[in-house]
C-alpha cells in the first residue's frame, strides 16, 4: 500500500480554507492526506503532550513519521542539551511513547548529514543508534554518496538489512558528494520510505550557509512527467514491501502539496477514514 504525505502541516496553505487557524491545520491536513513527517521533532525533542495533541487533533487511521532529533544524528556540532548521550536517547524514546502505544508511529526517521560519511567510525555509530531506539522502527537516510560508492553500496545495503533500518530512497540532485542516488532497494519486508526533496541542481550544488539555504534548495515543482515516472519505479517495489511512505519534501515554492495531490491522481489513490473536508483553496485549482 502506498501512503503519501508532506513534512508538517504548517506551510501548505492550498489545502486550507480562507481564515484557518494554525491550531486548525492539522485536522485540515489530516482530511487530505493519511501521514505526516514530523520535522519539529529534529530541533526540540518534544514532550509528550504536543503528540497526545496531535493525535486527538486526528482520525484513528492517521499516522506519523517522526524525525530524529539532531543531538542523535550529529547534526548538533555543539553541546546537546542533556547530561548525557543515554539522557537524550532516554529523553526521545520517551517523548514517542504516546504515538506508539497509539499504534500510530509509522517509523523514526534517522538523517544523517552531508558529513556523516561511510567509515567504521560512523557504521559503529549506526549499530549504536539502532540499539538505543530498538523499540522503533527507524528509517535510515544519508546524506554522503560515500554510502553508495560502487566499493560500500552492497554492503551498505547489506548492513541495513541486518540492522533492520528501513531504507530512506531519496530522489534528489545528483551534486557531489553531498547527494545519494536513488536505489530503489527496499531493506526491510514491511516499510519503505521514500522522500521527495526536489531537482534544484544549482542549489544544491551551492555551499550550505545562512538560514534560507533549505528555502533555495528545496525550490522545486515536479512536472507531470516526473511523477508518473516515480510511479512506475513504486510498483515494483510493492512486490518486495508491505508499506511504502512517499513524502513530499519540496516545500520552500509551496509546491508539495499540489505536487501530492497530482500523484495521488495519477496512481489513482484514494485514502478511506481521513477527517471530513470542508472547501478548501485546493478544490478550485487544477492539479
Amino acid at each position: 500500500m502506498i501512503h503519501v504525505g508532506l513534512t508538517g502541516w504548517g506551510d501548505h496553505d492550498i489545502l486550507y480554507p480562507p481564515g484557518t487557524k494554525q491550531s486548525e491545520k492539522l485536522q485540515a491536513y489530516s482530511s487530505h492526506f493519511p501521514v505526516v513527517e514530523v520535522d519539529t521533532a529534529f530541533y526540540a525533542v518534544q514532550p509528550a503532550k504536543n503528540y497526545h495533541k496531535w493525535m486527538r487533533e486526528t482520525p484513528d487511521r492517521f499516522s506519523f513519521i517522526v524525525k530524529a532529533y539532531q543531538g542523535i544524528t550529529g547534526h548538533e556540532r555543539g553541546e546537546i542539551p542533556f547530561e548525557s548521550k543515554n539522557e537524550m536517547f532516554s529523553a526521545y524514546a520517551e517523548s514517542l511513547k504516546p504515538l506508539q502505544e497509539a499504534g500510530k508511529l509509522d517509523m523514526v526517521l534517522c538523517q544523517f548529514p552531508p558529513w556523516f560519511e561511510c567509515n567504521k567510525e560512523n557504521v559503529a555509530y549506526l549499530r549504536y543508534v539502532r540499539e538505543k531506539l530498538a523499540e522503533f522502527p527507524c528509517a535510515l537516510e544519508f546524506r554522503h554518496q560515500s554510502w553508495f560508492s560502487p566499493e560500500y553500496k552492497e554492503k551498505t545495503l547489506d548492513f541495513m538489512i541486518e540492522e533492520e533500518w528501513i531504507h530512506s530512497i531519496c530522489d534528489e540532485p545528483q551534486a557531489g558528494v553531498g547527494s545519494v542516488p536513488t536505489i530503489m532497494r527496499p531493506t526491510h519486508s514491511n516499510k519503505t520510505l521514500i522522500r521527495l526533496h526536489g531537482r534544484n541542481v544549482e542549489a544544491w550544488k551551492k555551499p550550505v550557509q545562512g538560514e534560507n539555504w533549505r528555502n533555495v534548495r528545496y525550490l522545486y515543482d515536479y512536472s507531470n512527467q516526473e511523477l508518473e515516472e516515480w510511479y512506475k519505479q513504486l510498483q515494483p517495489l510493492e512486490q518486495e514491501t508491505e508499506h511504502i511512505y512517499v513524502i513530499f519534501n519540496n516545500n520552500s515554492g509551496r509546491h508539495a502539496a499540489k505536487n501530492a495531490k497530482t500523484f495521488l491522481n495519477i496512481a489513482d489513490i484514494s485514502y478511506e477514514g481521513l477527517a471530513p473536508r470542508q472547501i478548501s483553496l485546493f478544490d478550485d485549482r487544477e492539479t
